[in-house]
């Protein structure tokens, strides 16, 4: 399985957003007009479902390209949606659409998926944000990406902003989470220590017919041979510009740092993966507020303490890789609370109402920052 040539630490960045109904807040099933509408565009791409379209930037240096690229994507899409009353919003899940209801884009890869997965692959409602970064050599992806599973995990608790599920608050503050890791080659990364061990787990899924090629494996960090990049895709689907930034500078920056270590001749870290799979699943729960596993010896801290001692480790490598402004949107988010506690807010200061929700979602990509918790009013507090 060969690896792409890539230069180190170049970026691109993948954003899933929902089609949402102007007048209901529920989803839309209208992809595949946009789609059509915007064929040429290189920004905009479609996604399994018909009420999904992902924003997409080109490969850059930095994260300020990669957002104006997304930036550029949004303002398009919305030239094509405004007209059909259909904004643009996203987060790790819809708060109230039933996944039941929504439709499959008509291709076979996405057929074949439902068909195989049933119950679970009709679940699939869900929506993330994916960050490459890439990698100069092929030694360097398998050490590289153990050593990020050491802190993936904080990334998910840093932007999840899924806690509803078909209206009802799952206490966890990304379900998103919790329910894609239900397809059988997707969730927490094998740990191999050679790119042959990974190449035999390939062809032994392939022979066997679990997979077609290995894009169809969908960890949450996972190697992107096809592209040279290690691609991160743990993240919940980010509500706006700003917070997206922040994110993606400290996955930048991390994978930078641990590529950097290795060409330094450092043994890089790594943890045994019940660890891995405990801050998973802790960081799914409780999100900002989890205590996670830091380290092989079994070290807990509480997440916002680690991700302030990981900013203050990475500004070197911001300030090299040009976006220590976007870094330094990670504490603000340490601060003021993340996505997931926002929409919780939301719906207790308009009696439960899940509408709120979406409609604080609508305000929050438009502003292109997070915001407080609103009361919206009578009509926004239903039955929903």
């Amino acid at each position: 399985m060969k690896f792409a040539r890539s230069e180190q630490s170049t970026l691109g960045i993948e954003w899933e957003l929902q089609l949402i109904d102007q007048d209901s807040n529920d989803l839309r099933q209208a992809a595949a007009y946009i789609l059509a509408a915007l064929h040429d565009s290189p920004f905009i791409h479609g996604e399994m479902l018909l009420n999904t379209v992902e924003v997409v930037s080109g490969v850059h240096t930095t994260v300020a390209a990669c957002i104006a690229d997304l930036q550029s994507g949004v303002a398009q899409l919305r030239e094509k949606t405004e007209p059909l009353r259909i904004d643009v919003a996203s987060a790790g899940a819809h708060p109230f659409a039933n996944p039941a209801y929504q439709r499959v884009t008509n291709k076979e890869r996405y057929a074949t998926l439902v068909d195989r997965t049933q119950y679970w692959g009709r679940q699939m409602l869900l929506f993330g944000t994916h960050v490459h970064v890439g990698i100069d050599r092929r030694e360097k992806v398998l050490p590289v990406l153990k050593a990020v599973l050491t802190r993936a995990y904080h990334i998910q608790a840093l932007s999840s902003s899924s806690p509803f599920w078909a209206g009802e608050d799952t206490h966890y503050a990304s379900n998103r989470a919790m329910v894609f890791q239900q397809l059988p080659t997707a969730g927490i990364p094998r740990q191999f220590d050679t790119w042959e061990q990974l190449e035999r787990f390939t062809s032994d899924m392939m022979s066997t017919g679990t997979i077609t090629d290995f894009n169809e494996v969908r960890w949450d960090v996972r190697p992107s041979p096809g592209w040279g990049t290690l691609e991160l895709r743990v993240a919940d689907a980010n509500t706006n510009i700003e917070e997206l930034a922040a994110i993606a500078a400290l996955i930048h920056c991390l994978v930078d740092y641990f590529s950097s270590r290795f060409d330094a001749g450092d043994e890089l870290p790594s943890m045994p993966d019940w660890f891995v799979a405990e801050n998973k699943w802790r960081a799914a729960r409780y999100g900002m507020d989890a205590v996670l596993i830091t380290d092989e010896r079994g070290t807990e801290e509480p997440v916002a303490d680690t991700l302030r001692a990981m900013v203050k480790q990475l500004e070197p490598y911001a300030a090299a890789l040009g976006c220590s402004a976007e870094l330094s949107g990670i504490e603000r988010i340490c601060q003021s609370g993340a996505a997931y506690q926002r929409f919780r807010e939301t719906a207790r200061l308009n009696g439960g109402s899940r509408d709120a929700v979406v409609e604080h979602m609508r305000a929050e990509m438009r502003a292109e920052r997070p915001l407080r918790p609103t009361f919206f009013g009578q009509d926004s507090a239903g039955p929903r």
